[in-house]
């Protein structure tokens, strides 16, 4: 499985999804039963549902429902069930819920899109632009986390060409390069934050982005210089990499008497109702 955009939104609710390389999308069960019927445990509706279909002889559409790797709210790779769009359809139409036609609308929609995105690349940058100014985001905010994200994506590419093929390697490395520039692994930043199941880059501060970008094409530029290959040796240039970010992150902190690694996000204050960052 190759990872694009793991997360997507319906009706405010988050859906974990993964791109195959037949081209295809794979949603998370969970997620949509979870959306379509405010379920307060959709892990137990669906265990229920599912014995349900199989004794009404719906075995055909249970058994694709793939056990894929998909990001947990520990921030860890864990199996789920995992369905394509023609066998989503079949299960939302087994689901009583209000919001079935407007998800069916919603899932033709999302292939769509990404078949639009293989043929312009251009048309995902721009859907990412509006997703993060809809959500309050600063030009300039938008700007350097467009440019991170580039970077990683250079650094991911590296890897896939140098033996990096398991979706925990990439886990682990990230993590190696978080905790080297940050001082914290990803899971304890998230906590920081007070993110669950959000994704991290989106509630970093521009610093942050900034020094995480740092990191990631430092360890690119060490992994290339030592021609660097499989976990052994990626481990170590992960660790430099992360380095060189340490060290100017705490050269920023010392000149400026900020701290770079911050609890604030972008999500909304229970109280106000506004934006916590990003003035």
């Amino acid at each position: 499985m190759a990872n694009n955009k793991q997360i997507t939104i319906f009706e405010g609710q988050k859906i974990r999804r993964l791109w195959d390389d037949k081209k295809k999308w794979y949603f998370s069960v969970i997620d949509v039963v979870s959306a379509l019927t405010n379920s307060g445990n959709p892990q137990v509706y669906w265990r229920v549902f599912k014995k349900r279909l199989i004794d009404e002889g719906s075995n055909e559409t249970v058994t694709k429902c793939n056990g894929l790797k998909m990001i947990a709210p520990d921030g860890k790779m864990r199996l789920t069930d995992a369905a394509d769009t023609e066998t989503m359809l079949r299960l939302v139409q087994s689901i009583p819920s209000p919001n079935a036609e407007p998800f069916k609308l919603w899932l033709a929609r999302v292939g769509y899109e990404r078949i639009e995105e293989i043929n312009d690349p251009e048309k995902a940058l721009n859907r990412s632009r509006d997703y993060w100014q809809r959500m309050g985001r600063s030009a300039k905010w938008i700007q350097q986390r467009m440019m991170g994200q580039e970077t990683r994506n250079k650094l991911t590419d590296y890897w896939s060409a140098h033996e990096i093929t398991k979706s925990e390697e990439y886990a682990i490395l990230t993590n190696i390069i978080h905790q080297e520039w940050s001082e914290l692994s990803v899971s304890k930043h998230k906590n920081l934050k007070g993110l669950k199941r959000e994704n991290l880059r989106d509630h970093m501060t521009e610093a942050e982005l900034i020094f995480s970008a740092l990191a990631e094409m430092s360890t690119r530029g060490i992994a290339e210089g030592q021609n660097a290959k499989g976990m052994d040796e990626d481990v170590v240039a992960s660790k430099k990499g992360g380095g060189v970010a340490k060290r100017a992150r705490k050269d920023y902190e010392i000149e400026t008497g900020k701290k770079a690694v911050s609890g604030e996000n972008f999500l909304q204050s229970p109280k106000s109702g506004k934006k916590l960052i990003d003035k």
